[in-house]
């Protein structure tokens, strides 16, 4: 008898210390971020609409209709006339780039932004224990990731990873290395770095699908610190909760909407097709469904089995098929599980395509559609603006839940969930703009400086200059 107590008390004890371990290590397996650091160039390099005028006019291949097509685009973009453009594109340089204007555009982020973050935070680069770089559309040798560990004199066993060609959704996917890193391995410290180089990809063409991306992107990035140790648990700003990635490269279709190519002529460029919005729709769809469950609560999620359950009961006994409707909303609440929304900046249309799939109200999308205004779409790094926005509003409240979602070539959506752990309001880099946001009006000057143009009918009685004169 004694020892059959003895044995089921050793048992018990067994059992528990494996609890305690298993309980223990998921602690250690948190991934945190203690801070981040958005990118602001200088403001010689602001794209206002005198200079986007200058830069359009220097594009001999351009016509009469591609001029209409352009103010139209930019008009309708949402961006505004603070963002910033290449420092070769400043200069008029955008038909002839050299590498070293592209690596020089990565330096001069990599430069402030990294020494910014990590003066913030009181880390020294010696702390690093891993370094994940982003930068989608130019790969250097020695790569970004070697460049930065020797300007900054890392460790020699620093754990580098150097991606390229991930599209606007790569900051999700360096996320996603660095959160499976913190799985396996303790108390380690992160320097997530995304950004992208737009130097050698500004487009000097008259493709439409290609002179659109010229509109759209604009200089920017983000160097983001990241942690799984407890004892820095108090400093972070937020802890993951979840994180999905969708790929529909197998698709023909998707893998094809948007690309970085070479016109006929051989002109570099990003092209994006007609058919984005649908691949994008698909793959919002499918990411979704797998991210819900993730993020809701269950009463949210009964309610919905409940509704669809009826619905389909409905549909079987109602032989008047035409009473049947279809919604692009969708049937879930987000709202239940989620308090900000952190939408990638694509455009106008990207914003209101996820806000009308969520029905999301105004509120919901400010943050997004502000940052497209001040900053334009920033690529891989523009979720880090958004949530910038944010933090500059005193909008994040701990406890309050962040949703990121993000779309990339490929074709890619990425989303992730993040837990705010304090009260955030610091300063960042929507200081000397933010109390002007959101202004009374979104509306573009380009139309009223330039949209004398559309009442232009006869393109052999347009004079180029006039264009910039006018």
């Amino acid at each position: 008898m004694e020892f059959l107590t003895t044995f089921y008390a050793c048992t018990m004890l067994y059992l528990c210390l494996l609890i305690w371990k298993v309980f223990d290590q998921r602690r250690n397996q948190e991934c945190y971020i203690l801070g981040y650091q958005c990118y602001k160039p200088s403001d010689d390099r602001k794209l206002g609409t005198d200079c986007c005028g200058k830069i359009i006019g220097r594009n001999k291949n351009l016509g009469l209709d591609e001029y209409k097509f352009l103010l139209k685009a930019i008009v309708s973009s949402g961006v505004g006339e603070k963002t910033y453009a290449p420092r070769n594109v400043i200069e008029g340089r955008e038909t002839n780039p050299t590498l070293n204007d592209g690596i020089n555009e990565m330096e001069e982020f990599f430069h402030d932004s990294i020494s910014k973050l990590l003066s913030k935070q009181g880390i020294s680069p010696s702390q690093i224990d891993i370094l994940v770089v982003n930068v989608s559309m130019l790969a250097s040798n020695p790569s970004f990731a070697s460049r930065i560990i020797n300007h900054y004199k890392m460790r020699h066993d620093i754990k580098t990873f150097n991606l390229s060609g991930m599209g606007c959704s790569a900051s999700l996917i360096s996320l996603d290395i660095i959160k499976n890193i913190f799985k396996s391995q303790k108390n380690k410290i992160a320097l997530l770095v995304t950004s992208e180089s737009l130097s050698p990809n500004w487009y000097s063409g008259n493709d439409r699908s290609m002179i659109l991306a010229n509109c759209l992107f604009r200089v920017g990035g983000c160097a983001i610190l990241l942690t799984n140790k407890r004892s820095l648990k108090h400093k972070a700003m937020f802890k993951l909760k979840c994180l999905v990635r969708t790929h529909h490269g197998a698709r023909d279709d998707a893998y094809n909407c948007c690309n970085q190519k070479e016109d006929d002529l051989g002109r570099v460029g990003f092209y994006l097709g007609k058919n984005l919005p649908k691949a994008a729709t698909r793959a919002f769809v499918d990411n979704l469904r797998i991210l819900s469950p993730k993020v809701l609560p269950t009463r949210e999620l009964l309610r919905y089995i409940i509704g669809s359950i009826i619905k389909k009961l409905n549909m079987k006994t109602n032989s008047n098929k035409s009473l049947i409707t279809t919604s692009s909303k969708s049937p879930l609440n987000f709202k239940s599980g989620v308090e900000h929304f952190c939408l990638h900046t694509g455009g106008k249309a990207v914003i209101d395509g996820i806000g009308m799939s969520l029905d999301l109200c105004e509120y919901d999308l400010e943050p997004a559609r502000m940052t497209l205004h001040r900053f334009g779409n920033t690529s891989a790094s523009s979720l880090w603006y958004v949530l910038g926005y944010m933090e500059a509003k005193k909008k994040l409240k701990k406890g309050d839940r962040v949703l990121m979602i993000s779309f990339g070539a490929g074709f890619k959506c990425n989303s992730c969930l993040w837990q705010v752990m304090k009260d955030v309001g610091g300063r960042n880099v929507w200081d000397d703009c933010i109390d002007c946001y959101p202004p009374k009006s979104l509306a573009n000057p380009f139309m009223e400086k330039f949209g004398w143009i559309n009442n232009v009918q006869d393109p052999s009685t347009f004079q180029f200059q006039d264009f910039l004169n006018k």
